[in-house]
């Protein structure tokens, strides 16, 4: 009871409050739009937030899109690079391409001379021009090697060599034989006949070769065998000339 007289009596003089102290509201509920002032920095808060992530999907979407262009750019560039490659052989390859078929015209005509002088026409070992004495440019091409055809066939050999290297060489970046319609087809044609007259090149190269050096054969003793030899490089040489003019052909006209 002392104590609460005391106290009583003391408050007025030191200041003392027995009321209950006053604490600054964090929202002050009786303010009209308090709480839409707070759901306005609330929805400022979620509205920045979404736009840093449309900030980020546009980034992740202007990158994505930076590669695709870089990339076609790239394909465009190797495209560009391919065609312009592909030209330059073109260049190359159609006149080394006729300069092999005129080389092999003049291969195939000296070589049929030669097998006319030496076998006839299937004619037997007793009747051929070179027995009769009439070889075509003189007794001469009866006997050794045949120096004008196999430095005919040296050269159209070179020749064919590099044409058919160039074309090997050439790139297709539109990959035209593998289209539709006519050009496709032809080209495709084309590209088959290259197969074709290669296994005739390599065929009389081979049979050539055995013929000019004989290798164990002669015509004495072994011309049936010799002139069988003999047609059959003549024959792989007419089939491989026409492959070779029929493909040229198909390319020119």
């Amino acid at each position: 009871m002392n104590t609460l007289v005391a106290l009583a009596l003391a408050t007025p003089i030191y200041g003392f409050s027995l009321s209950t102290p006053e604490v600054p509201p964090v929202l002050n509920l009786a303010v009209p739009g308090a709480l839409a002032y707070a759901d306005e920095e609330l929805g400022d808060e979620g509205e920045l937030e979404a736009q840093g992530e449309e900030g980020l999907d546009d980034e992740r979407i202007e990158r994505d899109e930076g590669a695709e262009d870089e990339a076609e750019a790239s394909s465009e560039d190797d495209y560009a690079a391919q065609m312009k490659e592909r030209n330059a052989l073109i260049k190359w390859h159609r006149p080394l391409g006729v300069a092999t078929w005129g080389a092999m015209t003049a291969t195939i005509i000296l070589g049929t001379i030669q097998y006319y002088n030496l076998y006839g026409f299937f004619a037997d070992q007793g009747s051929n021009p070179c027995v009769e004495g009439d070889a075509i440019f003189g007794q001469g091409q009866c006997s050794g090697t045949p120096w004008p055809h196999a430095l005919s066939a040296g050269v159209t050999t070179g020749l064919y060599a590099g044409t058919f290297a160039v074309s090997l060489m050439m790139p297709d970046p539109d990959d035209l034989s593998s289209g539709k319609g006519e050009f496709a087809e032809t080209l495709r044609l084309h590209k088959l006949l290259r197969w074709v007259h290669l296994g005739g090149m390599v065929a009389q190269a081979v049979i050539g070769i055995i013929i000019a050096n004989d290798l164990g054969l002669d015509r004495a003793n072994d011309y049936d065998t010799l002139q069988t030899l003999a047609t059959v490089h003549l024959a792989s040489g007419l089939v491989t000339y026409g492959a070779l003019t029929w493909a040229g052909a198909l390319m020119t006209f």
